[in-house]
């Protein structure tokens, strides 16, 4: 593999934080809208926090891993009949609907397949299974919280197509999601300490690497179709950008995050029904285009780079309480009008901008034979 000069952007990218925080607990709907559409796909989902749907948790008190059952996540909840729900958390990291959702929908599904966690045993949904865990990294012990990384989650996959609780028939027309989003590059065991430009490229490598085998794997079990994101412009998050005031994207953690792209894209290359979606092309036409420039997607929203939840300190995080049970954060109004929800992820409606622009390439990838 080639040595980039970019990788020497890495060296901030390792500071990413997926910062899962704590917030006040409200009721959570047990399982997600009841899947109404019947689809002849099965789509299954690997990942992190991107696609998380419930896997993680809930916990009394709240922690910082498990803030997403909690108020002001799900905020903009809809039912599946149309209703608002408002502060309803579905364990997703968003005010809510996420990436799976909305790939889902493509399907013919209404929403993202069960979570793993919350499916009795030995069963599965008609429409597949979610068993993303926020948190989880590519390689095992490079994320700092201890969930299942993504070698762990194909495995479990693995195991119920073996024991045949994923039956062949759900396979035949099955969709794999494999969705990552830098905590491989979180401030790890893995990553502390990399600061030569030929270690951090072939950390990469190594990232990259790992993330086909798991692809093949998957196709070794029977899915017929695997959609793998690239990484999004991790340096226009706001965790990256509220040290400017919200006002510029940070180079260093964009350029880190085109070498794991330029990487993922070189080992994906002429491999047959698989479809790299271009997470950090659709991100970056909405959140780091010039002032008055770029695509009327972008022009949606008058906040692309700070948090519609914001905390009060730069070390806190989105849904904090105090001691006294005070609120340490700020939720804006129009949520619409802000492209990201918290200090990583998207808004619902950022998620839809995203997903309007990968909508045609998606679908033309599950269409074709």
């Amino acid at each position: 593999m080639k040595l980039l000069p970019a990788v020497l952007g890495l060296v901030l990218l390792v500071v990413l934080v997926l910062s899962p925080n704590g917030a006040e607990a409200r009721p959570a709907p047990a399982g997600g809208h009841p899947q109404k559409k019947l689809s002849s796909y099965s789509f299954f989902v690997f990942g992190d926090d991107f696609a998380d749907n419930g896997n993680l948790p809930l916990t009394d008190p709240v922690t910082q891993m498990s803030r997403q059952w909690a108020y002001p996540y799900g905020s903009s909840y809809v039912d599946a009949d149309g209703n608002p729900r408002p502060n309803t958390p579905s364990g997703r990291f968003s005010n809510y609907q996420i990436q799976s959702d909305f790939i889902a929908t493509i399907l013919g599904l209404e929403e993202a397949p069960p979570a793993h966690a919350l499916t009795a045993e030995k069963t599965c949904d008609p429409s597949g299974m979610t068993f993303a865990y926020a948190g989880a990294g590519v390689l095992d012990g490079s994320s700092t919280h201890k969930v299942p990384s993504l070698a762990k989650q194909v495995e479990t996959f693995s195991k119920m197509v073996k024991d045949g609780t994923i039956t062949h028939h759900q396979l035949s027309r099955s969709i794999a999601l494999v969705a990552i989003s830098g905590n491989d590059y979180h401030g790890s065991s893995s990553t502390i300490g990399l600061s030569n430009p030929n270690d951090i490229n072939a950390y990469i490598g190594k990232v990259t690497k790992e993330i086909a085998a798991n692809v093949e794997q998957l196709q070794k079990l029977g899915v017929t179709k695997v959609i793998v994101n690239n990484l999004h412009p991790v340096g226009c998050t706001p965790l990256q950008t509220r040290t400017n005031n919200y006002t510029a994207c940070d180079v260093f953690g964009n350029l880190g995050a085109s070498v794991h792209n330029s990487n993922l894209k070189q080992v994906m290359e002429g491999k047959k029904n698989i479809h790299v979606s271009d997470l950090y092309t659709a991100f970056s036409n909405i959140v780091d285009t010039a002032p008055g420039k770029g695509q009327e997607l972008s022009k949606q929203f008058k906040r692309k780079l700070s948090p519609c939840c914001e905390s009060f300190d730069s070390n806190g995080y989105c849904g904090q309480q105090g001691d006294s049970s005070e609120l340490l954060y700020s939720v804006c109004d129009k949520s619409n009008k802000f492209f990201y929800w918290d200090d990583m992820h998207p808004t619902h409606v950022g998620w839809e901008a995203v997903m309007k622009q990968l909508e045609k390439p998606l679908r033309e990838f599950v269409d074709q034979d």
